[in-house]
């Protein structure tokens, strides 16, 4: 799947539970070079396009979770739960 992930005021590291992306455009540009690959997590300053890869399902009992890794972000709800068929 191929996911817009949008941060503002401050770079957000975003993080998918069960699942591997790869960087496709960070603000519009290329991935940098720290952000080619495989990844689980990627600090977005701005705006990232990344192509999810899900090699598994996750049911309503066991959903997938993706998060902001900053503590006091994730207590704010910059949270999600999600389900893949």
């Amino acid at each position: 799947e191929r996911w817009h992930v949008r941060s503002t005021m401050v770079a957000h590291p975003f993080h998918v539970h069960g699942v591997r992306f790869r960087v496709v455009t960070e603000n519009g540009r290329p991935p940098r070079p720290e952000n080619t690959g495989w990844k689980d997590t990627v600090l977005v300053p701005g705006e990232a396009e990344i192509l999810a890869r899900f090699d598994q399902p996750a049911s309503r009992e066991t959903p997938f979770m993706f998060h902001c890794h900053i503590l006091e972000h994730e207590d704010a709800g910059m949270m999600g739960q999600f389900t893949v068929d």
